[in-house]
């Protein structure tokens, strides 16, 4: 079975996330029929790849009748943030975190070392907000054309 970044590798599932974090942040669902005209695509198509979104808890489903009303879990996007979170942290001013943590007294080492981890952990954050809204907007453009 294929990992977090196998799935959010593919382009069109990430057309696809980008309209549910649309309708996240307004607090709706989409339903397959909205997800298909919205991004040009046919039904098979977009139910393929929300079944492997939904198969590694990316979007939940709501089932009502015939129709599927679909919404975005972004709480898997953590192993992205985890992943990611070091990267952010090595490129950060240049500094080397053994180097930092090295030449704290032993009491402030926890301290320390849990507010550099939280900021880092706020900056992949608000990066990945960024691309989020980024990519939103592209979306948007598209659909405008």
């Amino acid at each position: 079975m294929a990992d977090i970044f196998d799935v959010i590798a593919d382009p069109t599932r990430r057309d696809v996330l980008y309209l549910l974090l649309e309708s996240y942040s307004a607090r709706t669902e989409l339903s397959v029929g909205e997800i298909v005209g919205r991004l040009g695509l046919t039904q098979p198509t977009v139910s393929k790849h929300l079944k492997v979104l939904r198969d590694h808890g990316l979007v939940s489903v709501r089932e009502d009748g015939q129709h599927r009303y679909y919404s975005l879990d972004a709480s898997p996007m953590g192993d992205v943030e985890a992943w990611i979170a070091p990267f952010a942290v090595a490129g950060s001013a240049g500094s080397s975190v053994s180097t930092a943590v090295a030449a704290l007294p032993g009491a402030a080492v926890g301290q320390k070392v849990g507010r550099a981890v939280a900021e880092q952990s706020h900056r992949a954050r608000s990066a990945l907000r960024d691309v989020w809204g980024q990519a939103s907007r592209r979306i948007r453009s598209l659909k405008g054309r």
